[in-house]
């Protein structure tokens, strides 16, 4: 069976769902529209959760890259003198 298929076998038994509940007098706020309308607003929820995740972790990952950035620059600072110091005494023997 395709999507196609499989989808409208779903919507066709929430329209029978929801016409059966009015019967009833439950409900009239169970169909393929209400459902629909539902999906959406949480996919756009999700969609902003995510976005908001990625949000965080690039936060942090900036972070950390300036992090290492710092650290290497001033581990620069303090190697490049002692390697010049011991390139001069090699220079020297």
């Amino acid at each position: 069976m395709n999507t196609q298929a499989l989808l409208n076998i779903a919507l066709n038994g929430v329209d029978t769902l929801g016409y059966r509940l009015d019967q009833f007098g439950i409900t009239g706020k169970v169909n393929r529209h209400n459902i629909a309308a539902f999906l959406m607003a949480e996919q756009k929820h999700l969609e902003g959760e995510w976005d908001s995740i990625q949000v965080r972790v690039n936060r942090r990952r900036a972070q950390v890259e300036k992090i290492t950035h710092q650290i290497e620059s001033r581990t620069e600072a303090l190697v490049s003198p002692l390697l010049s110091r011991l390139n001069r005494f090699r220079a020297s023997q």
